[in-house]
């Protein structure tokens, strides 16, 4: 991936709405499990969405390593316990969390294979059984594509260092 990663999140929410994106994956994984095939009529659809949903994996990733410098900006308050959607009150209020916890328990690779499992499936006119947890990253996916959102209407701000008021190497006097 090359350029800043919030222009790649920014360009991601621009093409599509979070509404749809999670639609989508829920219907992927509704017909990973079923002999039709998802979006018969026009499959060239999961395609894109599968592109999509590959960059933004990828960008979360990056945005994990930069959630020490960065943080979301704006009211970590919510009116409505709506506002949360997937989201725990601790990660509504540090999107950054999401990312970290996600790619502790699964790796880049991980993600990617499991959406490359999921359209493959989907697509398939047969009802076969992954032996490959498909809830797990389904559920962080969710909740990434909640924290992307989040971090585009709140926008972001670099985390400040506080200065030691006591050089410990010092003597003491």
């Amino acid at each position: 991936m090359v350029g800043n990663p919030y222009d790649v999140l920014y360009a991601f929410f621009d093409f599509s709405h979070l509404d749809e994106y999670k639609q989508i994956l829920s219907d992927l994984a509704i017909h990973s499990y079923k002999k039709t095939i998802y979006k018969q009529d026009n499959p060239c659809h999961v395609f894109v969405f599968y592109t999509a949903l590959s960059s933004f994996i990828k960008v979360c990733h990056c945005l994990k390593r930069k959630s020490r410098k960065w943080q979301a900006k704006g009211s970590d308050h919510y009116t409505s316990i709506v506002h949360l959607a997937s989201l725990s009150k601790n990660e509504y209020k540090n999107p950054f969390q999401v990312f970290e916890k996600a790619f502790e328990q699964r790796s880049l690779e991980q993600f990617e294979f499991f959406l490359c499992e999921i359209v493959h499936l989907s697509l398939s006119p047969h009802a076969v059984e992954s032996d490959y947890d498909m809830i797990t990253p389904y559920v962080h996916l969710i909740k990434m594509l909640d924290a992307g959102q989040l971090i585009m209407e709140r926008g972001i701000k670099k985390i400040k260092k506080e200065k030691q008021s006591v050089d410990i190497l010092s003597p003491i006097e």
